[in-house]
C-alpha cells in the first residue's frame, strides 16, 4: 500500500494544483484545431525511445507549421539538431502521418463510435512510429483520460512497489494490456483517472508535471 498512501499525500499537497491545471490543459485540446492535435501527434512520435524534454524543444521550434508543412530535409535537421538520435526515421513519420492530418476528426469520430481502446487500436495500425505507449501518450494529450502510459518511469515505479515482478524488457500487446489492468486497478483504489495517477507517478520519479 506504499504507492497509494503517497499518492494520496501528493494529493493532498500543492501539487495537486499542478496536477489539475495540467489536466485542464489536456481537455482544453477538445476545443483546438485539427492542426494542433496533429502536432500534438508528431510530439508524441518524437517521445518514442526518446526524452519528453526532447521532444518539447522539438516541437517548440518546429510548431504547428512546421509540421504541417516543410518538407522532410527541414524537419529531420530539426530534430537532428535537437540531438535526437532517430531524426530520419522520425522525420520520415511525420510526414507520413500527414496522411491524418484531419486527426482530430478521426480520433472524436472513432472515440464516440466504439471508445478509446479501439482507438488506440486504430491508431497503432495506421500511424507510423506509434506504440500502444505513444498512441496512449497522444489521447491523454488531446483529453482522453482512461488510458495507461507505460514508459520507464511508470514501470520502475510499479515495479519498486512490487505491482509488477519485473521490469518486461520490450512491451507487445499482450503484456502492455496486462500492466494496464494493473495500472487501473490502482487508479480505481484512488477513485482518479489513469491521466491523473499517470502524472503523480511521472512526478514521483522525475520530479516534473509534464505532458
Amino acid at each position: 500500500m506504499g504507492l497509494i498512501n503517497n499518492i494520496k499525500k501528493l494529493r493532498n499537497s500543492e501539487l495537486s494544483k499542478k496536477i489539475d491545471k495540467r489536466l485542464k490543459e489536456f481537455e482544453s485540446f477538445k476545443n483546438k484545431s485539427t492542426k494542433e492535435w496533429f502536432s500534438e501527434l508528431c510530439f508524441c512520435i518524437l517521445t518514442a525511445n526518446s526524452k519528453a524534454v526532447t521532444g518539447l524543444k522539438i516541437q517548440n521550434e518546429l510548431k504547428v507549421k512546421g509540421f504541417c508543412e516543410y518538407p522532410h530535409d527541414l524537419i529531420r535537421e530539426i530534430i537532428r539538431k535537437n540531438k535526437h538520435r532517430f531524426h530520419n526515421n522520425k522525420a520520415k513519420y511525420i510526414v507520413s502521418a500527414r496522411d491524418h492530418i484531419d486527426i482530430k476528426k478521426k480520433i472524436t469520430r472513432l472515440v464516440k463510435e466504439k471508445g478509446e481502446i479501439e482507438t488506440r487500436e486504430w491508431i497503432v495500425k495506421n500511424i507510423k512510429g506509434l506504440g500502444y505507449k505513444e498512441a496512449s501518450h497522444f489521447l491523454r494529450n488531446v483529453g482522453y483520460k482512461n488510458l495507461t502510459i507505460l514508459d520507464r518511469h511508470i514501470l520502475n515505479l510499479m515495479k519498486e512497489y512490487d505491482f509488477i515482478k519485473e521490469k518486461p524488457k520490450t512491451l507487445n500487446k499482450k503484456n502492455y494490456l496486462e500492466i494496464e489492468k494493473i495500472f487501473k486497478k490502482i487508479a480505481d483504489t484512488l477513485k482518479m483517472p489513469c491521466a491523473e495517477l499517470d502524472l503523480y507517478m511521472w512526478y514521483m520519479k522525475t520530479g516534473k508535471v509534464l505532458k
